[in-house]
């Protein structure tokens, strides 16, 4: 996957991963999980605390006791385009470990999310994060 915003991009190898943040108008905090599928990235799930704008209108809400409410999901999507801020806090969660996507100024900045094959000399030579 390629993940870009206006001052680098970065080449993360995996095939699956989460988006967080904390909902501007609920204050609580939303997760979406995307996994990569025959190349194409697809939204397959979803998690939140309580209803409200944003709320998926198709899905089915999975059964959980964690608080939150669970819904699955299977929708294609070409590219993820998302405005991260540091008062919404969003980041990206993988294997790997955490990427924060906001400024820590305060600044929002739009950030693009797509599905990428990277030469395995690319990732090993270092040209995983680019600055744009």
């Amino acid at each position: 996957m390629r993940v870009t915003t206006a001052g680098w991009q970065e080449h993360i190898p995996v095939e699956h991963f989460e988006i967080g943040w904390i909902h501007s108008v609920e204050k609580e905090p939303w997760f979406e999980m995307y996994e990569v599928r025959d190349e194409t990235l697809y939204l397959t799930g979803t998690r939140f605390k309580t209803y409200g704008a944003g709320v998926p209108s198709e899905g089915e809400i999975v059964p959980s006791e964690d608080g939150f409410v669970h819904m699955a999901l299977n929708r294609e999507v070409p590219e993820l385009n998302i405005f991260a801020s540091a008062d919404v806090r969003t980041t990206l969660y993988t294997d790997r470990g955490e990427l924060p996507l906001y400024d820590p100024g305060g600044e929002r900045w739009s950030v693009s999310i797509t599905h990428e094959e990277v030469p395995l000399w690319r990732l090993i030579g270092g040209a995983h994060h680019e600055r744009n």
